[in-house]
Parts: C-alpha cells; structure tokens; sequence
C-alpha cells in the first residue's frame, strides 16, 4: 500500500480524521520552509500538501497568492522544492507529502523528468489543479504508474454527471473543495459539508477530504466529525505572512498545527 493508503487505513482503525496541512514551499525563505515542513508531523500533521510555486496561482486567494510571490522572491523553484522533500525524507519515512500546484512548472520542468524526480525524492501523491481528466494521459497516468496518487479535486459544481469522471482514475483521497470560491474563502455550511459527504461516498470508496476555509481547531473538529480529512492552508500561511523572524514564522504555524490536531484528535470522542 501506499503511504496515503497506509495512513488513512491507521485513522479509520483509529476512529478519527486526518489533519491535512498546506504550505508553499520556500515560503518564505527555503530554511524557514524547509523547519517548518520537519516539524509539521511532530506538532500533529497526518498528511502534508506542499505547494510548488507558481506565478498564477488561480485556485488560490489572497492569503496563498502572496506566499507564492514570497517564495518565488527568495528563489524557490520546482527543483529546490524536490530537494526540500529529500531533505524531508531523510528525517521523516511515515507521513505522506503531496505536492500541489498548477501544471505550468511541471510541463517547463518535463513531465517524465518530474515524475521518475518526485518519486525519488519521496512524494506520495500530486494533486494539480488547471489539469482536468480529459487530459489524464498528460500526467495523471504516468505518474500513477509511478507509483505516485493523482488528487482529484471536486467541488460544490461538480454535479453526478460529471463527478464520475473526475473520480475516473482518482487515488490516494479526493479533495472536496467545499466552497464555491478560491482558497481562504467564507467556510461551508456543516449541513452543506454532511450531503457533499454522501453524495461522494455513493461514487468512491477513496477517503474524502474537506478543505477551503477551515481557520479553527473548532471548525477543523466539526468537519473531522464528517468527513476522513480536514485541509487547513490559509490559516497556516497567515502566520507566516505575519512573522517578523524567522523563529516566530516556524512557532506560529507549528502552534496552530498543533491545536488543529488537538481538535480534529478530540472530534470524535464520545
């Protein structure tokens, strides 16, 4: 099994969600990054996503706008985000790291090159946002006969006719964006969150994951109630938009970590 697979089968024996944490990579200096990256597991993060910087992040709002445009100041690029997840790797075999992103970097990169390089360094999964299923034969299937999951996201647009095609060689979890919106975006209704819920789980046995507008540990437990994964990005990225020091960037995100993961952990407690 993969390491997605892997941890999310160990949740479900354990009766809980996962924390599924977002940050940009080489936001907002590669060794700033790179600590806060080391100590995402330790402060409670069951998967990482980590977004490869782009200078047309059109998903994203405000909050992950502004964390790529620190990224790619301090020269981050697709390369250097690859070593940032061997460096990982050289600490940390258990949690699994997604990279997430637009497929501009990786067409510049080389689709074949990125694939045999993210899968050497230790990448589990990629979820690529303006790449839809039409054009799975771009990268979706090379990379899954890799060996690395394709994400898909869904969203609240994503009616049955088309969803079964959005799911077609999906693996690893499916992201459930639950707002109509870009990233940092108002949060979802928790009745919205419960019929998207079902409504995915009559199309695939994969895990779901809710993100977009997840800011609190008391909203990360009311969806960890619902769904298999919470995603918190935004709220992450604020603290280190509002850091001052390095220091108090890594402490900031690292301290909210561990209260999301205190909160999903303790959602479904009896």
């Amino acid at each position: 099994m993969s390491r997605l697979q892997t941890r999310f089968a160990e949740l479900k024996e354990q009766n809980r969600a996962a924390l599924v944490t977002f940050v940009t990579a080489g936001d907002p200096s590669y060794d700033t990054s790179l600590a806060i990256l080391k100590g995402l597991p330790g402060a409670g993060a069951d998967v990482i996503e980590l977004g490869m910087p782009f200078t047309d992040p059109m998903a994203d709002g405000p909050a992950i706008q502004l964390a790529n445009i620190r990224a790619l100041g301090a020269k981050q690029n697709l390369a250097k985000t690859l070593q940032m997840v061997r460096e990982f790797r050289e600490g940390n075999t258990d949690t699994p790291l997604v990279l997430m992103g637009y497929f501009n970097p990786i067409h510049k990169y080389g689709v074949l090159r990125f694939i045999a390089d993210a899968k050497e360094a230790g990448v589990d999964g990629l979820i690529v946002v303006d790449l839809p299923p039409e054009h799975n034969g771009e990268l979706c299937d090379p990379a899954q006969v890799a060996g690395l999951d394709f994400i898909r996201l869904t969203t609240p647009t994503t009616d049955d006719v088309r969803l079964p095609t959005v799911l077609n060689g999906s693996s690893g979890f499916v992201y459930y964006v639950s707002v109509a919106g870009v990233t940092g975006a108002g949060a979802a209704t928790l009745e919205h969150v419960e019929e998207a819920v079902a409504r995915l789980r009559r199309h695939t046995d994969l895990p779901i994951s809710i993100g977009f507008g997840i800011r609190t540990p008391e909203q990360a437990a009311a969806i960890a109630r619902l769904a298999d994964g919470v995603v918190v990005g935004s709220a992450l990225i604020d603290h280190i938009a509002d850091a001052t020091t390095p220091a108090q960037a890594v402490d900031g995100v690292l301290s909210l970590c561990a209260a999301l993961a205190d909160g999903v952990r303790k959602a479904r407690v009896s």
